[in-house]
């Protein structure tokens, strides 16, 4: 069998200037990870999410480190070909840039992630992580780490000033040494034509289809909640299927045939 070329943040730009989409999804588990990455998902993002899919909480803001170091673990014993992206959570780099190179050695040393992804405008957290030999993923608009500061989770750059804000910082972000960028609820338009001015290739959710590819949450993608948001395409109903198998098998054991 052939072996699958190993994705690379390289590897990511060459697919933006061939224009090749690119497919993200975020994993918490092993079989998570095995499964994105067996079906040729290019990028695997160990998402804070976790607090709110796996934990149960409301936000991501209650991830910690550790937590983020067990699911990255977790996931990168399984995974050959995508790239595996180790989200730091809310106050592993806030601080100083120190703790944010700490941080991000740890996702890839412990965890073994093959970068880090962290949120909002900060080129001088990204300089020192990237200085230290780490790459980065930036994440703009919808940040949900601070969604209470944005005012919950609100489509962000729909105004003139907002938009122009954005590419500031997008190019802010890239010329920082971010190898990528997500966009999460951002105008269409304004997400398109960030895209189109950077060298670094753009990943969207709930930014529309003109960013250079496309990130899901697990969860959403598969059907597992009984809410998504409404950019969330969903292509299964493994909810209602699993509840259908638990009540079967309920109905079967109080029968003595389970």
């Amino acid at each position: 069998m052939k072996k699958r070329r190993k994705i690379t943040p390289p590897l990511l730009c060459a697919l933006k200037r061939r224009g090749v989409p690119i497919a993200m999804v975020t994993a918490y588990d092993a079989e998570g990870g095995r499964l994105a990455d067996e079906a040729g998902i290019d990028i695997i993002l160990v998402g804070d999410t976790g607090a709110e899919m796996m934990q149960g909480h409301s936000s991501t803001v209650p991830a910690t480190i550790d937590g983020q170091l067990m699911m990255t673990r977790a996931v990168s014993g399984h995974v050959s070909r995508a790239l595996i992206v180790g989200d730091l959570p809310f106050g592993a780099y806030e601080f100083s840039d120190e703790d944010a190179v700490r941080s991000a050695i740890r996702l890839v040393k412990e965890g073994g992630a093959d970068v880090v992804k962290l949120e909002g405008p900060r080129p001088s957290q990204v300089r020192a992580i990237t200085g230290a030999g780490v790459a980065v993923m930036g994440h703009l608009g919808l940040t949900p780490q601070s969604q209470t500061a944005l005012g919950g989770r609100k489509v962000q750059g729909r105004t003139a000033a907002a938009a122009l804000q954005l590419v500031a910082q997008a190019r802010e972000l890239e010329a920082a040494g971010c190898f990528a960028l997500v966009f999460e609820a951002v105008p269409e338009p304004v997400a398109e034509q960030i895209t189109r001015g950077l060298a670094i290739p753009t990943i969207g959710i709930g930014a529309g289809r003109g960013c250079d590819g496309q990130v899901l949450v697990y969860h959403d993608l598969l059907g597992l909640l009984d809410w998504s948001p409404r950019f969330a395409k969903t292509y299964s109903d493994l909810r209602g299927q699993i509840a259908a198998a638990l009540n079967q098998y309920v109905a079967d054991v109080r029968l003595g045939a389970g």
